[in-house]
């Protein structure tokens, strides 16, 4: 009986507490769901206008492939993933912010035919990944076939390019066997033989020869027009801004973002004009300013670019007042960028200026068009 009475006074003993406890804890419980609810309403009015719209396949939308695409390497059915490169815009703000990621697959593959014909490949697209994390179901195809009237014209210019070598290389050959004498004798006709044998066969060689494998490379730049069937949440313009690091004292203003040439001819040089009022108390070298890229990757500023106010290997001393232009070679100028002032000592950030939203404050949509503007000292 004893033990009965302990084992009933044991167990009532464990679990009053555990009912006291769950009794307490319950209130606060809802109160803090309700305040987390209304939190995430007030963060989603800041990031998400009150507008809906839908993906129409009206205009072209500007992607960055981030893996090698090869007719002769990838396969059918092979996934692939790619990156939009700039905002696209729909009513008061941000349908697809620039970062959001597609996903694809290989559809076909077509390989390079004779008479240099290339090869061509066909890519579909299934969702969406936007940076806050949304996955948006959607329909895209893209192919890298060209036009069959530009298909056509380009065999025919090679072949008549081919035809005309050809046809200098017949005649020459001619001219060597007969020489001028055997030329002038048959008024002529030994050559334009010799033209006309010469021109058949580079006709021939190009007939049979096989076009290119397609390749798309990382950084490459493709259109596709995609659809979605669901409505989007539209994005303010300020929710979409990189974020950046101020510095006391420190005032970098950029004025104009270029898409150059190096001096090898790559369209890969990111150009700023920039007036920085240094009022701080660091002093800036060159060796201090980096540009670098969502993917953690440091430029530094260009020393063959040839300008005349050329901020590269200068300091930038306390008190002093400048302007003037940076310029950096970078991997792929459609990634995102960012201005950086360093702490030579520990090379910590101290600012950090963002290339995107300096291009959305001029309004910068094609900066690869932009044409140079004659650039004056401040």
């Amino acid at each position: 009986m004893k033990k009965k009475l302990i084992s009933a006074f044991i167990l009532l003993s464990m679990m009053i507490p555990n009912t006291a406890i769950i009794a307490i804890a319950q209130e606060p419980y809802h109160g803090y769901i309700e305040e987390t609810d209304v939190n995430r309403r007030q963060q989603e009015d800041k990031i998400f206008t009150k507008e809906k719209a839908k993906l129409e396949a009206t205009k072209d939308i500007e992607l960055t492939v981030s893996q090698v695409l090869n007719g002769a390497t990838s396969l059918e059915g092979d996934e692939f993933f790619a990156e939009v490169s700039t905002d696209v815009l729909a009513g008061s703000g941000v349908l697809l912010p620039k970062g959001t990621v597609a996903h694809g697959r290989i559809k076909d593959i077509i390989d390079p035919k004779r008479m240099g014909r290339n090869g061509y490949i066909e890519l579909s697209f299934d969702y969406l990944i936007t940076p806050d994390g949304r996955e948006i179901p959607i329909e895209g195809d893209m192919s890298s076939k060209l036009n069959p009237a530009k298909t056509t014209a380009k065999v025919i210019g090679e072949s008549v390019t081919s035809t005309a070598v050809g046809g200098v290389t017949g005649a020459m050959a001619a001219i060597e066997l007969a020489g001028i004498e055997g030329a002038i004798v048959s008024h002529g006709y030994t050559v334009i033989g010799g033209a006309a044998i010469g021109g058949i066969i580079a006709l021939g060689m190009c007939l049979f020869r096989k076009g290119q494998d397609v390749l798309i490379s990382p950084g490459d730049v493709i259109k596709v027009k995609i659809k979605s069937s669901d409505d989007i949440q539209i994005m303010t313009h300020e929710s979409v801004r990189q974020k950046e690091i101020a510095y006391e004292g420190l005032d970098v203003k950029i004025t104009n973002v270029l898409l150059e040439k190096d001096p090898f001819d790559n369209l890969n040089t990111i150009t700023v004009d920039l007036i920085i009022n240094n009022n701080s108390k660091t002093d800036f070298s060159s060796f201090d300013i980096e540009m670098i890229n969502d993917l953690h990757n440091s430029y530094h500023p260009s020393i063959f670019m040839d300008y005349k106010n050329s901020l590269a290997m200068k300091t930038i001393k306390r008190g002093e007042n400048v302007s003037g232009v940076l310029s950096f070679s970078v991997d792929n100028p459609n990634r995102e960028h960012w201005l950086v002032f360093y702490d030579r000592r520990n090379h910590k950030p101290l600012a950090k200026i963002s290339i995107d939203n300096a291009k959305k404050d001029l309004h910068i949509t094609d900066w690869k068009k932009r044409k140079k503007h004659k650039r004056i000292l401040c």
